[in-house]
């Protein structure tokens, strides 16, 4: 028997609550990558680590907050936990391998492309896998088409947003970049939930036409509790306080241009140690 599925339960809320969570993941997330191309290679990984945490709970929040207008008016949805959590712990994983791919090689070239597929696999996956993890009377089937489209906008967006990282330097490109790759996981969601169907086994019972948002609102607790932290790491970051970077002595990463690096002088370091301000006489032969 055919379900009959609802994905907007509580109307525009939470599709503008995912889209909001998926932004604030990507901003953080993208700030802290934009960071530990700036400092030294001591402090990297913790910069990437806590970056790449950031992306990973901020997408999986975005998921399972638009997860909430989500029921199947013939059949209750229940949550199994460990597959639920291991989908964050993959989303994360796989964020950090591409995280940490394009902060030590670069977001450039192959390496951008390598962490931009690997980022963006990580986020595809962690949607199929927390859709493994839902239970009901019924199985859910895909259309193949849709389901390739929603992995290729991952990768898009995860390869967009890490070049960005790779280059912004001050706030409002990152918040700019932040809201596209909002628009970007929102819409793989949306689109992966497009190639769902839902078929019934003959238990199915009947259930509330209101979905119950009350098994995920636990889980969100700690990716939310750790979005919080990163935010606060990131706005007492004197990069952020002082507007300017940490500057390190030499280029820290391929992708990081030389001249973004290089302590700026003054024009009058370059002048000629003979050359005198007006007035003063320069020294000239005779008068040696």
């Amino acid at each position: 028997m055919q379900g009959t599925v609802d994905g907007f339960g509580y109307g525009a809320v939470t599709p503008l609550v995912a889209y909001l969570m998926a932004c604030l993941g990507g901003a953080l997330g993208l700030r802290c990558i934009t960071r530990s191309l700036l400092v030294t290679h001591a402090r990297r990984p913790a910069w990437l680590a806590l970056g790449a945490a950031a992306l990973g709970c901020g997408t999986w929040t975005m998921h399972f907050v638009a997860m909430m207008g989500f029921s199947i008016a013939q059949t209750p949805v229940h949550y199994d936990e460990p597959v639920t959590y291991a989908s964050l712990g993959l989303a994360v994983v796989m964020v950090g391998v591409g995280v940490f791919i394009v902060g030590y090689w670069g977001a450039t070239g192959a390496p951008l492309f390598t962490g931009g597929t690997v980022t963006g696999l990580g986020l595809a996956s962690m949607h199929y896998l927390g859709m493994a993890g839902m239970r009901f009377h019924g199985s859910f089937a895909y259309s193949t088409p849709r389901v390739v489209a929603s992995v290729a906008i991952a990768v898009a967006a995860a390869t967009a947003a890490l070049w960005a990282a790779g280059r912004a330097r001050s706030l409002l490109p990152t918040v700019g970049a932040s809201l596209l790759m909002g628009a970007a996981v929102s819409g793989m969601h949306y689109m992966a939930m497009s190639a769902l169907s839902v078929h019934l086994d003959g238990t199915a019972e009947t259930a509330a036409d209101t979905p119950d948002a009350s098994a995920l609102v636990p889980m969100l607790l700690g990716p939310l509790v750790l979005l919080v932290l990163a935010g606060v790491v990131v706005i007492l970051d004197p990069m952020l306080v002082l507007r300017h970077p940490e500057r390190a002595a030499t280029p820290t990463a391929p992708g990081v241009p030389a001249a973004a690096l290089a302590p700026r002088t003054s024009p009058h370091q370059h002048r000629h140690p003979d050359r005198r301000p007006a007035g003063q006489g320069a020294r000239t032969p005779q008068n040696r």
